[in-house]
């Protein structure tokens, strides 16, 4: 039996939301309880609450809304990479290290890069920091081929960003972006990533349900 990861973070009313942010929210217009014929939610959020993909319009009027997103982006080879000992920015020699192989060619192999930063919001609270890779760092791995870049942290980018360039470099380089991943049960290493984004129209991010295949446990492979 194929061994399945679900990374994605359980949305409720106490999910921490980007501050200022609207967090989710659930009522209910028709309740059997209450003698309709079936129960149906209402549900309020940022569709960047809880594990999402951002669109390219979120960081620039006229591009790309989340119903744009590639499909492939989101589905295949993936690797998970242990940075929580890191802080601040993540230089490309810091990132090999936490790779502990060359990152050119992991990634050509697996071009879904997760970072497991440890400071997510999977622990009930919104983190004060987090790390994120440098520019030069987010450049060299476009280079290699990188297809998506995600993290278990609230952005990419660093909290007090207001420019933003991490999420402007990777959608120039055509490449996707995941945030607010659970990767506190998933031990580094390589994984087969499924995570496909809703199609809404014209909206700068979209909820995904993000799940890790363990092909090694598949195979029987101790």
């Amino acid at each position: 039996m194929a061994r399945l990861y679900d990374i994605s973070i359980t949305l409720h009313g106490d999910t921490p939301p980007w501050p200022g942010d609207t967090p989710f929210s659930c009522e209910w217009p028709w309740l059997i309880a209450k003698g309709d014929s079936v129960n149906v939610s209402s549900v309020t959020a940022s569709p960047h609450v809880g594990t999402h993909a951002d669109a390219p319009l979120h960081v620039r009027d006229g591009w790309p809304g989340a119903q744009e997103l590639r499909l492939e982006s989101f589905f295949g080879p993936a690797v998970v990479v242990d940075v929580t000992e890191e802080e601040g920015e993540i230089s490309l020699e810091a990132l090999t290290r936490a790779f502990g192989r060359e990152p050119e060619k992991t990634i050509r192999q697996r071009p879904r890069v997760l970072l497991r930063t440890g400071q997510t919001i999977a622990d009930g609270k919104f983190p004060e920091s987090w790390p994120v890779l440098t520019e030069s760092c987010t450049h060299a791995l476009l280079g290699f081929g990188l297809g998506l870049l995600g993290t278990d942290a609230p952005s990419v980018d660093l909290k007090e960003s207001r420019t933003l360039d991490v999420h402007r470099m990777i959608f120039t380089g055509n490449a996707a972006i995941l945030e607010n991943l659970d990767l506190r049960r998933v031990t580094p290493g390589d994984y087969e990533l499924m995570a496909f984004p809703l199609k809404l129209l014209g909206t700068d991010a979209a909820p995904v349900r993000a799940v890790l295949h363990d092909p090694e446990l598949a195979r029987g492979v101790p």
